[in-house]
């Protein structure tokens, strides 16, 4: 029992050291790795961006020779795989490591196992499963996106008590406080990809951009616009650096298209039989692209078509103390349920304080692979 608390405290301490990677891994996952000897963490490591040496090899590096005979505990099967860095694998055998403990098997189909039977056959002790729960939540874009191929989808909305997200005049800033708003820049900043219909674009003209010092770069910027009525010197047009796609239909105007186009944005045509965009179809487009994750911003009409489709993975609500009433705008319009029975009920609830609001997170797709545990010996 001693031996199974000791592997979960070092596998914690690898799941902290992975999180410093939010944001600047994709489409890599989050990866931490601590080597420990004798009782004691002497190398510790985590993948800080796309390109860059895995968390295995840092941690090995901080170890050295400390790292014969120790054992490494990494939130991820380790790689067996050249990509744009060696195989793990390979640096873990030559630095003499007698016992990998991983979190999880990788989904990647490339992995699936193979790395941790390569290091069996060279005659390590392996064991997978410890905090595997954790570890597939730190990473479970990754997850969803390995699994089936396309991102995962969280949706968001700040909201009064009374369930509207502006008054009945359109005016919606600013519902939410600082906090919240901050802790929304925080979630972009995690993300791949913002995304927002052309109705918010007209109205409020957003930036879409994540707004804190920690955000590593600006999520890629998507709006839904079956006949591209977005003006061309639009917030969220602007030529930044920041990737920019507009997802239409084929009722779209070709010479909006060409514009657009000549302006750098990335046009895809995604139309639904209703003439909207289909979002199950922009999403397999997004997952051939590889975006890992997608924060669904609204308004009620975007968000209202992913909930009628199923499309959303996770939820965080921002609620505030605040009462509007008459016929405003709610924050999920589309067809709805017409029994309580098929409404979609969110399982893992987390309920947080802003300052004044309250946070209100939890999950659509309980059942999913990439949330269940699946502890393997």
């Amino acid at each position: 029992m001693a031996h199974e608390r000791d592997d979960e405290r070092y596998m914690r301490e690898a799941l902290a050291l992975a999180l410093h990677g939010a944001g600047a891994t994709s489409p890599n996952p989050m990866v931490g790795a601590v080597v420990v000897a004798g009782g004691e963490i002497v190398g510790r490591g985590y993948h800080p961006r796309a390109g860059d040496p895995h968390a295995e090899v840092f941690a090995l590096r901080e170890a050295g020779p400390r790292a014969r005979g120790a054992t490494l505990y990494v939130t991820l099967e380790p790689c067996a795989h050249w990509g744009r860095t060696p195989p793990c694998t390979e640096a873990i055998i030559g630095a003499g490591i007698h016992r990998v403990v991983a979190a999880m098997v990788d989904p990647d189909r490339r992995m699936e196992g193979r790395g941790l039977r390569r290091l069996a056959e060279a005659g390590l002790v392996t064991q997978v499963g410890i905090a595997e729960a954790q570890a597939r939540r730190i990473n479970e874009a990754y997850v969803k996106h390995r699994t089936l191929g396309v991102p995962f989808v969280t949706a968001k909305w700040a909201m009064t008590l009374d369930g509207r997200i502006a008054t009945r005049s359109g005016e919606s800033r600013w519902i939410s406080g600082e906090a919240s708003r901050a802790a929304v820049h925080e979630l972009r900043a995690a993300c791949d990809a913002i995304l927002v219909g052309v109705g918010t674009v007209l109205r409020d003209n957003p930036a879409l951009t994540a707004r804190t010092a920690a955000a590593p770069r600006n999520p890629a910027r998507i709006v839904l616009d079956s006949t591209l009525r977005i003006p061309l010197d639009a917030r969220v047009l602007a030529r930044d650096g920041t990737p920019v796609l507009v997802a239409t239909t084929p009722r779209a105007r070709p010479e909006a298209k060409a514009k657009l186009e000549a302006m750098g944005v990335q046009v895809v045509t995604a139309g639904a039989p209703d003439g909207r965009v289909d979002p199950a179809t922009l999403l397999r487009e997004l997952g051939r692209r590889g975006v890992l994750s997608v924060l669904v911003e609204g308004g009620g009409a975007v968000l209202g078509a992913f909930a009628d489709a199923r499309l959303i993975d996770k939820v965080m609500v921002f609620v505030a103390p605040m009462l509007i009433g008459g016929p405003a705008p709610v924050p999920l319009a589309g067809r709805g349920v017409e029994r309580l029975a098929d409404a979609a009920r969110l399982g893992r609830v987390e309920v947080r304080r802003l300052d004044g609001d309250v946070v209100v997170e939890g999950y659509a797709a309980t059942d999913a692979p990439w949330g269940r545990t699946e502890a393997r010996g």
